[in-house]
């Protein structure tokens, strides 16, 4: 059977965003999956979760048992595994050099930290740069406060091993995602258990009852696209609310 070819645009989509490639990498250093999860400060489980990603994501297993040894048997990469990490590195070389050469030039008009979005295509129309600024355990899931560039406080609520993988920490730059149809927007929303509220002014009203996609303007430069979910439409400068669940609110983070 013809062996597919490796997908390096996937498997490096989001490689700046956890430690799938550390595990990777740790795994054919040690040849141990318990021992790279203890090196990398994960649980095996978060392990695991990282190397099935990645290796869906690549299109061909990274990892295979390793039978025999000392230990009784353990992991070890499979050429495709250490083809990935070659052009792993290769990336991160020119990924650095790239962002060495932006900050350089950006002097202080641009936020370089606040960049990562470009490197994903996602149907998420809001990405919003924001800090971590406390990281809270709750049961298997983990709640992370972040800070918008305006001020306000928005929750995320993710499972602990996406946290352990994304190797979140307070003060950390981010980026907040989530869809427009994750959000919507009313002139007065009440609060409830796990439901964000952010307050702001209308920049684009809907056109009509059966269009409701609405703008709405936190700050200048920052806006959060959602629906309207009052009978009346807004018009542009109105004050408004837009209330997103912290299920809904996505956390990607650069290196």
């Amino acid at each position: 059977m013809k062996q597919s070819a490796l997908q390096y645009a996937q498997a490096f989509g989001h490689e700046t965003t956890d430690k799938r490639l550390d595990i990777l990498q740790r795994i054919g250093e040690v040849g141990s999956i318990s021992e790279a999860a203890r090196g990398a400060n994960v649980s095996y489980k978060a392990a695991w979760q990282a190397l099935e990603t990645l290796s869906n994501l690549a299109g061909a297993p990274l990892v295979e048992k390793a039978v025999g040894g000392s230990g009784g048997g353990g992991a070890r990469l499979t050429p495709a595994g250490v083809q990935l990490l070659e052009a792993s590195a290769l990336l991160r070389q020119a990924r650095s050099n790239v962002l060495a050469t932006l900050e350089q030039g950006a002097g202080t008009a641009l936020n370089v930290s606040g960049l990562i979005g470009l490197g994903l295509r996602t149907s998420m129309r809001n990405q919003l740069p924001c800090k971590i600024k406390s990281i809270t355990q709750q049961g298997n899931t983990v709640r992370i406060h972040i800070e918008l560039s305006h001020g306000a406080t928005l929750v995320s609520r993710i499972t602990g091993e996406s946290a352990q993988l994304l190797g979140l920490q307070v003060g950390m730059n981010a980026l907040a995602l989530c869809k427009a149809t994750a959000v919507s927007i009313g002139s007065s929303i009440e609060g409830a258990t796990g439901l964000n509220l952010v307050q702001g002014k209308v920049s684009s009203a809907p056109a009509s009852l059966q269009d409701t996609e609405t703008s709405l303007q936190l700050t200048p430069g920052l806006n959060l696209i959602g629906f309207c979910i009052d009978a009346q439409l807004f018009s542009p400068g109105q004050a408004a609310t837009a209330a997103v669940d912290e299920s809904a609110i996505v956390i990607a983070v650069a290196d």
